[in-house]
């Protein structure tokens, strides 16, 4: 069957009754029908926080398909609930633009599924309207301040980093002209669309603790300057309540199901290879006062996402993993060992040895930040027997247990093992994280050791804009920041075509955008896109709809 079958196939518990578990009284809950549900913040207390075991799930560097960090997660937490813990999995909303486009949906495959995965995959709660309604409610202040020559800020329209959002791909949107049709229409300027899980609101949402603090970093957005080279931000403009207002529920963490009945908290949703890619501080840290195990994860390879968690996220909550575990697939081997796309399902123990290369790097980068990761195989029908043997025999070499991991196939029952490797793996106190740098470095100084200790690069070149850019983000006091590298995720250099595990190659950053309301800097690597284009042949097209309402080809 196909992942909608399965999950369709499966009675779901009314979300009362998987709150219950987790000695959520019905009245705490904000009911989104029968099978949804936003937590209030208060029910996280930081105090359990301490006790809580967090488990990060992350990944080698993933093949155009990715490698299944999400299907993974789910099943480690069936499996964790499977052996007796007391679990739940944590994780981002999915982005309707990949949904409709080519990646499909991000509520899990197969067995290993977060349900009512329809509803996930589309609409949800609404949180990602309410983010593109809030960023876009600033977009339209900034204009209307730059038309009112009354008003006392006065922003050069040249100047303006403030982008428009939507949840879909559509390339058209990228670069526009706005107030085309004379004075009545605003001032003409240059201006385009990012997708919505770009958004700094998202990022901003996902890394704020309250109301307050959300009122906070919002209004520390930099809208752009002023003529006098000015910086303008977002408080300026008396915006920061109106658009709390309208976050006022998204902020809350998502409470949904598995397909085996286990709790899942479902919330925000940043991209890895431009944000922070990963779930809300408030769904983490509610996970944490919930259960005795919380399963997260987090965006692309573990260059972008793990780094970005460990280095960004960890210290703005005030958390610290207690595992780490990192996705394989043979799939992905063969690919960094130089298998063509037509080959990738096609045996093969030499390109599985050769591709482990770019494992064993992230797996080298994983003790640097004091981890001793699992490595959970995610199986595929095509792997063999000496395929599996050989990665685990050279992940032995390494003193790093390779476990197989069945959770597409068969949920809770195919990922115990795992489970249990994940729950020994604490135990043994070889799990200690300490951040990759200190956030009071100079900014090159950061963005070098990232590239140098994480890519494996040789050095760092900068373009005149990027210079220019950063000598104007010293002179506004924002140089103490921690980095979020936009890089491309298909390698660790910022070349996608340099698989496996480049050397003797520097890297380019490109320009700089600063996030300030989020809490951090964004040096881009190559040429990035925050607004991805349709293929020739979008998912849509596969997907049905019939007069009962029940939906298909929808993965």
């Amino acid at each position: 069957m196909t992942d909608i079958e399965i999950a369709q196939s499966i009675p779901l518990k009314p979300i009362k009754f998987i709150a219950e578990r987790l000695k959520v009284a019905e009245d705490d809950l904000e009911f989104y029908g029968k099978y949804k549900a936003k937590l209030p913040l208060s029910l996280i207390n930081e105090s359990a926080l301490q006790q809580s075991k967090l488990i990060l799930v992350t990944a080698m560097t993933p093949t155009p398909a990715g490698e299944g960090k999400t299907t993974i997660s789910i099943g480690l937490n069936e499996g964790l609930n499977a052996i007796g813990k007391s679990s739940i999995v944590v994780l981002r909303e999915p982005s309707l633009g990949p949904v409709f486009g080519i990646k499909g949906g991000a509520a899990g495959g197969g067995y290993s599924q977060v349900v009512p995965m329809e509803d996930i995959n589309l609409h949800f709660t609404g949180d990602f309207s309410a983010v593109e309604k809030a960023n876009n409610f600033l977009a339209a202040i900034i204009d209307n301040v730059i038309q009112n020559p009354k008003h006392p800020v006065k922003i050069d329209p040249k100047s303006v980093l403030w982008k428009r959002v939507i949840d879909m791909n559509d390339r058209s949107l990228r670069d526009i002209i706005i107030g085309v049709g004379g004075k009545a229409n605003g001032v003409m300027r240059s201006d385009g669309f990012n997708i919505t899980a770009a958004s700094e609101i998202m990022a901003i949402l996902c890394l704020s603790t309250d109301l307050e603090h959300l009122k906070q970093n919002i209004g520390n957005i930099l809208v752009g300057f002023t003529y006098q080279n000015e910086p303008v931000y977002a408080r300026d403009l008396k915006v920061q309540e109106a658009m709390a207002i309208l976050l006022k529920d998204a902020i809350k963490p998502n409470l949904v199901q598995t397909l085996e009945g286990n709790p899942a908290i479902i919330h925000g949703g940043p991209f890895a290879n431009i944000a922070q890619g990963t779930n809300t501080i408030n769904a983490t840290k509610m996970g944490m006062s919930l259960a005795d195990y919380t399963v997260t994860e987090a965006g692309f390879g573990a260059d972008l996402g793990a780094e970005k968690f460990l280095n960004i996220k960890c210290a703005a909550a005030g958390i610290k993993p207690s595992a780490m575990v990192i996705v394989a697939t043979i799939r992905a081997l063969r690919h960094h060992g130089g298998a063509s796309a037509e080959d990738l399902n096609t045996p093969s123990t030499e390109k599985v040895a050769l591709g482990f290369a770019n494992l064993q790097k992230h797996i080298e980068n994983a003790k640097t930040f004091g981890f001793n990761p699992v490595i959970a195989i995610n199986h595929f029908i095509k792997d063999t027997d000496e395929e599996i043997a050989l990665l685990q025999n050279l992940c032995a070499d390494l003193g790093v247990k390779a476990v197989v991991a069945k959770a597409w196939a068969l949920g809770g029952k195919g990922t115990q093992d795992l489970a249990t490797a994940v729950v020994d793996a604490i135990a043994s106190g070889n799990n200690s994280f300490k951040p990759l740098y200190n956030h009071a470095d100079a900014v090159k100084t950061k963005i070098e050791c990232i590239a140098k200790t994480i890519y494996g690069a040789e050095g760092v070149d900068y373009s005149s804009k990027a210079l220019s850019t950063l000598k104007q983000l010293n002179a506004i006091g924002l140089s103490h920041l921690p980095i979020c590298m936009a890089k491309t995720q298909k390698s660790f250099s910022d070349d996608e075509k340099r698989i496996g595990r480049p050397s003797g190659f520097r890297v380019t950053v490109r320009e700089f955008e600063v996030a300030a309301g989020a809490g951090f800097i964004v040096p881009i690597l190559g040429n990035m896109m925050r607004m991805p284009g349709l293929p020739q042949v979008p998912a849509s097209e596969v997907m049905h709809i019939d007069n009962t309402g029940k939906i298909s080809g929808l993965s």
